[in-house]
């Protein structure tokens, strides 16, 4: 697959990029910034009302609120952005909801009994729901919303993740001592070893760079490690609050926020040194847990106070006033970061948007700065490496080699990839910076709201980031 969005078709790279580019500098002419929903969004399961409350993350106002099941527990983000998949306890199914709308679309998926969690894999082909009454965890195919395998994995499964290469699958089962199962997904068969961590561990999740996972411990008030490549339980755990029950990394994997529910405060782990750094009050009983794309604020769920707070991850304090949701708040979803290596800072300079009056007609012109980390200075190879860009609801990747070099540090393509008119350019200013400029016309950017999410991936290399675009026009139906 060249590209994602609702176009179909090979690419071709016949068309001329200075062509292009003149239709994206035209197309700028005249835009004026129109006000728009905000997105990305977080989404809050309210387990004791029934819905999912949805936040603004801009201006953290709840702007909408969507009936799933029966004790809405679990719940996961597509990487696109499009669907939010809420695993529904006392309904055993799965309710999927279409971000654009904010509603649910098609029918409830049936699983197994009492889903508690879910997990995305980062291609967003499947997701993983454990049944804790089960002791079973159902594989969905979300291209159909049907259920796949359903495996075995042990006593009380409550949480699962799935490591950044999408190659595995982490499943806590919240008995005591505690254990963790680990899935293969090539072949969704559990392999041999089970885990043991501490005692009724809830939470898991998995650094960004996939080299450790981090599972709470209720019993014991801590976080124990595994070392993926070994699958094994590192000897030292963390000290955290009381109960922890929900764990989410920054992007960059510097750090993994712990929500403890019994102490009602946030511990900060700096993963470079398996330590907590800080521990400070947030509302009570929280529960559950997620970073922003941009990993500049914390959400947190908290079941007891029917609130979320906003943590700043800069100064690890909480933003304003807590953040009023439905009645005992338990999961938090927002958009995953894309995978791979953060780049050291990215950020969308400029974003134009016009939208056609017929699908497939829209048009866009992104220009950001990219600065590697030091790590990452040799991994610009644009022969080997692919480059995919999220514009909003657009998506779109170049097979290696399709970015010809026009002069010392530039690199450029233009041409039609799946039925879109693309022109890339990548020009290296520094030795770890880089410019990055696309645009596009004959595109589907339905969906696409104020502020715009905007992804680059390199290689193993990527970043996200939030802007708000000039606009003209409005999107039409598709």
């Amino acid at each position: 697959m060249y590209s994602n969005n609702r176009n179909g078709g090979r690419a071709t790279r016949g068309r001329g990029f200075g062509a292009l580019l003149a239709i994206m500098l035209a197309m700028g002419l005249g835009l004026v910034a129109q006000p728009a929903e905000a997105a990305p969004f977080a989404y809050v399961t309210n387990s004791g009302a029934n819905t999912v409350s949805v936040i603004d993350i801009p201006t953290n106002k709840v702007v909408a609120t969507v009936p799933v099941g029966f004790f809405p527990s679990g719940v996961a983000v597509t990487p696109d952005g499009k669907h939010a998949y809420v695993a529904n306890f006392q309904s055993n199914n799965v309710a999927v909801i279409d971000t654009v709308a904010n509603s649910v679309v098609g029918t409830p998926i049936p699983v197994g009994n009492g889903p508690i969690g879910v997990a995305i894999s980062p291609d967003g082909l499947h997701a993983y729901v454990p049944n804790f009454t089960d002791g079973t965890v159902s594989v969905i195919d979300t291209a159909t919303n049907t259920v796949g395998p359903t495996l075995a994995v042990g006593p009380n499964p409550f949480a699962v993740a799935v490591t950044p290469d999408g190659q595995h699958v982490y499943v806590v089962n919240n008995v005591s001592p505690g254990t963790v199962t680990v899935i293969d997904t090539a072949t969704n068969t559990v392999e041999a070893a089970t885990l043991t961590v501490g005692g009724h561990p809830f939470p898991i999740a998995v650094t960004p760079d996939g080299k450790h996972a981090y599972v709470g411990n209720d019993d014991d008030d801590t976080v124990s490690v595994i070392d993926t490549a070994t699958n094994t339980v590192e000897a030292t755990t963390i000290p955290v609050g009381v109960v922890p029950f929900g764990i989410a990394f920054t992007p960059d994997g510097k750090h993994a926020y712990v929500a403890n529910f019994a102490s009602s405060d946030v511990s900060v782990i700096a993963t470079a040194t398996k330590s907590k750094v800080t521990e400070f009050p947030v509302g009570a009983g929280p529960i559950g847990i997620a970073v922003s794309p941009d990993g500049k604020h914390a959400y947190v769920a908290n079941q007891s106070s029917n609130t979320v707070s906003v943590i700043d991850t800069a100064t690890n304090t909480v933003v304003g006033t807590n953040i009023k949701v439905g009645s005992a708040p338990f999961g938090v979803g927002i958009i995953p970061p894309p995978p791979g290596l953060p780049f050291l800072a990215f950020s969308a300079t400029q974003l134009q948007i016009a939208f056609g009056n017929a699908p497939n007609t829209d048009s866009f012109n992104v220009r950001s700065l990219v600065t590697l980390s030091s790590a990452a200075k040799n991994a610009i190879n644009l022969n080997a490496n692919a480059v995919t860009f999220q514009v909003g609801t657009f998506t779109a990747t170049l097979p290696p080699g399709y970015l010809k070099k026009q002069s010392a540090g530039s690199f450029m393509f233009g041409g039609t990839i799946n039925g879109v008119n693309l022109g890339v350019q990548i020009v290296q200013e520094a030795t770890l910076r880089y410019r990055f400029n696309a645009g596009a016309t004959g595109a589907s950017l339905t969906g696409t709201k104020n502020p715009v999410y905007v992804t680059l991936t390199i290689g193993s290399n990527s970043g996200a980031t939030s802007v708000t675009a000039a606009i003209q026009g409005h999107a039409s139906p598709q």
